[in-house]
């Protein structure tokens, strides 16, 4: 109410508020292992999303054809991100919205951002934008088709069926025309994707790979990295990066700006990965050129990593058991020091590696 919240909308909001503990749970808990590229992609890229994709596309095509012309947006990427985040609206979460944020915004670990979207919350209700029984969502208190988070529909939701309301749940197309909104406001560039897969030439310097290592194009077609059908890269300065997602015996992929917006809307390079491939798939691309290779790595193994790392100076910042572009980057310099094949993934050769070094270090006087 200090914020100029109305009373109604409070008093309404907070009628059916409970603590939830399992939300407290959600948010602390790591899987016993971590999660690598290969589980991530096939779970998501499937062919039900691919062949459901293309059905949308088709049945929401005159919608979808006005929302790519105001954004810059292509079709298949609105579809790509609709269906990882809520299987094309077959699950926005079964939590009252609410009560998970309170929940959250009452515990110590990220109580402030939390908070935040609770006020949000209590905003779009407030603004007449959605009533409380349709705050319905995820633990995180992400809302609707496209699982905005309070915040961002504040910001970014936009009325695209005529009705002057913004209804993320109720409304696809309210849904399809905020999404594009929110990209084309955080800088998604028109006629440009994602980025693709590619094949590196023999002899590849694997230590100029990672999100951290921008160069334009034309310098990575000039080292003789070509498509998957062998085709030189377009020589072009269009700043971009090459990945190995699943180190160099996985498919390379060459990014461009577009994937850091996606990387905005989710900040995890799998995550982008996956809507760009499956926005290729939509749009009629083919499987992977490159099998993905799955090697098992356990919480454990990582957290250990990460503290070798840490104790030989890498910085790949704090133990967490999750492999992030952080510890990516710490274990491919590390890799490069140690005349390792630098593709800044912990294959075996580099756990022994690690161990030996950590282990002479305590074994000196």
């Amino acid at each position: 109410m200090a914020a100029g919240i109305n009373n109604t909308a409070v008093d309404a909001v907070f009628a059916e508020v409970e603590a939830l503990p399992r939300v407290i749970a959600s948010d602390r808990t790591q899987p016993e292992f971590t999660q690598t590229f290969a589980d991530y992609y096939n779970k998501r890229v499937t062919t039900f999303r691919v062949q459901t994709g293309r059905q949308m596309l088709y049945q929401h095509r005159d919608l979808l054809k006005a929302v790519s012309q105001n954004s810059g947006v292509p079709a298949q990427y609105l579809m790509a991100f609709w269906g990882l985040e809520t299987n094309f609206g077959r699950y926005f979460g079964s939590l009252y919205i609410p009560s998970a944020l309170v929940t959250l915004a009452c515990d110590s670990r990220r109580s402030e951002f939390f908070k935040t979207q609770l006020m949000a919350t209590l905003k779009i209700v407030d603004e007449g934008h959605m009533s409380p029984d349709k705050l319905v969502g995820s633990w995180a208190g992400a809302i609707g088709h496209m699982q905005f988070m309070p915040t961002t529909y504040l910001a970014h939701a936009k009325d695209g069926d005529g009705d002057n309301r913004a209804d993320l749940v109720g409304s696809v197309a309210d849904a399809m025309t905020s999404a594009g909104h929110y990209l084309q406001g955080i800088g998604w560039q028109r006629g440009f994707r994602w980025g693709r897969e590619v094949k590196l030439p023999a002899g590849f310097d694997y230590s100029l790979t990672g999100s951290d290592q921008w160069r334009p194009l034309a310098e990575w077609a000039a080292m003789g990295v070509r498509d998957v059908f062998g085709k030189t890269l377009p020589a072009m300065d269009a700043s971009s990066a090459i990945l190995l997602p699943a180190g160099f015996e996985g498919p390379a992929f060459v990014v461009y700006d577009n994937f850091k917006i996606i990387m905005k809307w989710n900040r995890s390079e799998f995550y982008a990965l996956s809507v760009g491939r499956l926005a290729d798939r939509i749009s009629g691309a083919g499987r992977l050129s490159t099998p993905l290779p799955d090697i098992r790595l356990s919480t454990a193994q990582v957290t250990r990593l990460q503290e070798q790392l840490t104790q030989l100076g890498y910085n790949p910042g704090k133990p967490d058991g999750v492999l992030g572009p952080g510890t990516r980057k710490a274990t491919r310099r590390f890799q490069q020091d140690h005349g390792l094949l630098a593709d800044g993934f912990p294959h075996e050769v580099v756990l022994a590696e690690l161990a030996k070094v950590t282990g002479d270090l305590h074994t000196q006087p």
